[in-house]
């Protein structure tokens, strides 16, 4: 469905060009969800933008559904959704006048593609005739998603949809993708949440313009090269990561929420033993320690050293 091969894009002046994509080559399957999983800036935005003609690469090629990106436009747009990650409907429209507006953009209207937003467009009918600006960010993005699906898209573009929305209504969009894979339509989302990897059938996980590692979440995992631990303990979690800095056998160490990971090499002998120890020696009191399965963002913190 989707081809990237050695895309790159520079922003700024000849004398201060700043590389944000990073000659990144990966493909999508046809009814495949895909997530763009990386910090801001990392160049998520800039690849959604090329491959929905909106921005030209300097380099490299781009196809969707074997349309090229710069030689194609025209045809591309007819068959991508794009939910950008700004709300940017109009707030002085209602509901009903957006989506309308939007059906008439693709020469259609919302009654005949009605079945595939359906799902979504119930939770939005209570208020189908409030203005747009005012509505809650779960709706706003309810109502986002109605509108790039309105023309029946063979590809569906989603840049950071649930970036400031309740945890919630993060649920209920996920759930909502899941139902529209099932209708097989491509999907690609690009997220700065880890935990939304796990969603998805693969990842690309993408830091400073440049992917890391390609593969389904749970290959992510497995592939960590090392094991982990999670230690707690009733000290001040900076304080008990600055101590484990300097544990001798550790390979890495990292905040994760109130605990702290640490990375040794691979079938290490009584490591928590040691941590234990060493631990104790430097007056730390109800210390916890458990090997733990590496997540998304363990691996994505371990790509980066």
């Amino acid at each position: 469905m989707i081809e990237v091969k050695n895309i790159s894009k520079f922003y700024g002046s000849k004398n201060q060009k700043v590389l944000a994509v990073d000659d990144i080559s990966f493909s999508v399957e046809d009814g495949e969800i895909f997530g763009l999983i990386g910090p801001d800036g990392a160049g998520k935005t800039s690849v959604f933008r090329i491959l929905t003609t909106l921005l030209l690469p300097d380099s490299g090629t781009a196809q969707v559904e074997k349309l090229d990106t710069v030689k194609d436009w025209t045809e591309i747009r007819k068959i991508v959704g794009y939910m950008p990650g700004k709300f940017s409907l109009y707030p002085d429209l209602s509901v009903d006048e957006n989506l309308n507006f939007f059906a008439s953009v693709f020469h259609t209207t919302v009654e005949k593609n009605y079945d595939l937003i359906q799902d979504i467009y119930v939770q939005l009918e209570p208020f189908k005739k409030r203005k747009a600006g005012k509505l809650s960010g779960g709706m706003k993005q309810k109502l986002a998603l109605c509108c790039a699906l309105i023309h029946q898209p063979k590809v569906l573009f989603l840049d950071e949809p649930t970036t400031g929305v309740d945890p919630v209504s993060r649920k209920e969009f996920w759930e909502m993708l899941k139902n529209l894979k099932k209708q097989n339509i491509t999907i690609l989302v690009a997220t700065p949440y880890m935990d939304e990897a796990t969603m998805c059938d693969r990842i690309a996980l993408m830091q400073n313009g440049k992917i890391l590692k390609i593969a389904t979440p749970e290959q992510i995992s497995e592939d960590y090269p090392e094991d982990l631990y999670e230690v707690k303990s009733s000290a001040k979690t900076y304080h008990l990561l600055q101590t484990l800095e300097i544990f001798p056998n550790k390979t890495g160490v990292f905040v994760f929420g109130d605990s702290v990971h640490v990375s040794v090499k691979k079938d290490s002998e009584n490591i928590e033993n040691e941590l234990k120890i060493f631990l104790r020696e430097h007056h730390f009191e109800n210390i916890e320690i458990r090997k733990i399965k590496a997540s998304t963002e363990d691996s994505f913190i371990q790509l980066l050293h």
